[in-house]
């Protein structure tokens, strides 16, 4: 049946399936996936990617690769988007404290990656292509490819997570600084490496020039770009035109990448740290704004990086390359992030779990593979990219789970929530008093005053044998009794009870009682049981209140990492 199953797919023409049934059959089945692997405690990009793979050449063969290619503006898009955001981690404040923790780590881990893969494939080549030349140069590339980390995958896990804290933004930092240094590396290692086998065609200046000129010319169009929408920012402040002017600069700033051929991913990262920094207060409305748009965005990418890898060409040669740079890459990274991390005496927390973060490749290693195929004959060059995907296949479903381990251990997970965040979470059945004090309908006047000075609540539910409601007293309840001091004395708590309709139950959420508060414009509210039993009531004032401690409480536990 399933080999039936599978035929009918195969025979399928790539033609009789359009554009708007793949987009519409990646998105639905990559949420299907990440929210699986989600249940599993794995991050849900594994499970888009997977979905990927399941529909792509090694699957069912729905999504092909002239598909992925008409689709690559889209591919732009989410990277733009994503360099964006991770550029708006990039504060000032957090670049005056960590900067030189970011130096450092920078340095150590893209080095001694780009060091231990060099060595390593250049000996393995030397030995088995019988050529020292043609191992050593291959060996230059693949290491200047390996210090690569990529951004999207690892930032993905942060983002699902809500982290917060020292090695969160010690990741942000290093995922948006080191494409700049593999595209430097790499050009300096093109340049050898061409000359070592032969295969140069530029000269030794233009191709120490070029990468200047890509990173340089990346950070101008994001700069003056960004200068530009903080201006537009200042403004305008309705949501619809705000978030029209932000997709537009972030294409602007892609098509013009792409126009004058220099990084767009690190144009877009430019250009968000200009919007954090030049418009604070502003920009945190503008990336919320920004985080509700970008999900759908973001599946279709992973779902299309899924779709590419394909392993038929795969030998024991290959494999053995495979292996011998997953290995010494993974050293490398581990090894460079922890020296790094404990030569620039960053937190005990990053030195510990760093290492774990920086695994994922994907974007800018396969685009400096394609580079390399080019400068190279094309059995080697198909030897390069062949490598470059299949470790790109195995690194982005094992990096995610890395990193939520290194977050998890460092005890990050969950705090960058907001106050809306919290009151989503919590239950009222959080809030309200265990064994809370009820006044009973035949309550005398002196029990209920006793009750007003003993606790802190402004009002009380009034509940008969059966604990049931039948109304709420006030303290202006209890204060136009004593406008008659002669009835103080005979006044139980049924005379002077208000009638009340709204009620809530404790299982409910925050965000039910908040809706409660604003659309009936009400301070109190009783709260019940699933028997319809009162067992306490909830105040507007003592709601916030426990939402503001809340927010206290996470906030000196950052500080606390």
């Amino acid at each position: 049946m399933i080999e039936k199953f599978l035929h009918l797919f195969s025979n399928i023409s790539y033609f009789h399936v359009n554009m708007l049934f793949i987009l519409g059959i990646a998105l639905f089945g990559g949420t299907i996936g990440g929210r699986l692997f989600q249940k599993m405690k794995v991050p849900q990009v594994v499970g888009y990617i997977v979905i990927g793979i399941l529909l792509g050449p090694m699957g069912i063969k729905i999504i092909n690769t002239e598909m992925v290619n008409v689709l690559q503006p889209l591919t732009y898009f989410a990277l733009g988007l994503i360099g964006f955001m991770i550029g708006g981690e990039l504060k000032k404040n957090v670049i005056i404290r960590y900067g030189k923790q970011f130096f450092y780590i920078l340095l150590f881990e893209g080095i001694f990656s780009f060091i231990l893969v060099a060595i390593s494939v250049g000996l393995f080549g030397t030995y088995f292509f019988k050529n020292a030349n043609l191992g050593w140069g291959l060996g230059l590339l693949f290491g200047s490819i390996a210090s690569a980390t990529a951004p999207a995958a690892t930032t993905d896990v942060l983002w699902e997570y809500r982290t917060r804290g020292p090695l969160t933004t010690t990741i942000f930092g290093i995922v948006a600084l080191d494409d700049a240094l593999a595209i430097f590396l790499f050009a300096i290692s093109a340049s050898f490496a061409t000359r070592i086998m032969g295969t140069t065609q530029n000269s030794l200046m233009i191709s120490i020039l070029h990468p200047l000129y890509e990173i340089g010319g990346a950070v101008l169009v994001g700069a003056i770009s960004g200068t530009i929408l903080v201006k537009i920012l200042h403004k305008y402040n309705e949501e619809e035109r705000v978030l029209a002017f932000l997709i537009g600069i972030v294409l602007f700033v892609l098509g013009i990448s792409l126009a004058i051929n220099v990084s767009m991913l690190l144009a877009s990262m430019v250009l968000g740290a200009v919007v954090v920094n030049g418009a604070p207060n502003i920009s945190k409305n503008i990336f919320k704004l920004l985080a509700g748009f970008t999900p759908p965005i973001f599946i279709l990418f992973f779902v299309f990086i899924g779709s590419k890898l394909n392993f038929s060409q795969v030998n024991p040669l290959v494999f053995g390359l495979v292996l011998v740079y997953l290995v010494s890459r993974t050293i490398g990274k581990m090894s460079g992030a922890f020296l790094g991390a404990y030569v620039s005496q960053a937190p005990k927390t990053v030195r510990k779990y760093l290492p774990f973060c920086l695994f994922s490749q994907a974007g800018v290693a396969i685009g400096l593979s394609i580079v390399a195929a080019h400068l190279l004959p094309e059995d080697l060059g198909n030897i390069i990219i062949i490598v470059i995907t299949s470790t790109t296949f195995v690194v982005q479903l094992i990096g995610p789970s890395c990193v939520r381990y290194g977050i998890s251990k460092a005890g990050e997970i969950g705090l960058n929530i907001t106050e809306e965040d919290i009151i989503k979470k919590i239950k009222i059945a959080d809030i309200i008093e265990e064994n809370a004090p009820l006044i009973k309908q035949n309550t005398s006047l002196d029990e209920i005053l006793r009750n007003f000075s003993k606790y802190p609540y402004f009002y009380y539910p009034v509940v008969g044998n059966d604990k049931k409601l039948i109304g709420i007293i006030s303290i202006d309840s209890v204060r136009h009794v004593f406008r008659d001091k002669d009835v103080g004395a005979f006044v139980l708590a049924e005379d002077i009870l208000e009638p009340v309709q709204i009620k809530i139950g404790a299982t409910a959420s925050g965000l039910e009682a908040k809706e409660l508060f604003d659309k009936y414009h009400i301070d109190f509210v009783p709260v019940v049981d699933e028997n319809d039993v009162v067992v306490g009531g909830l105040e507007e004032r003592i709601f916030y209140r426990f939402i503001t401690r809340k927010q206290v409480e996470i906030e000196q536990k950052v500080l606390s990492l």
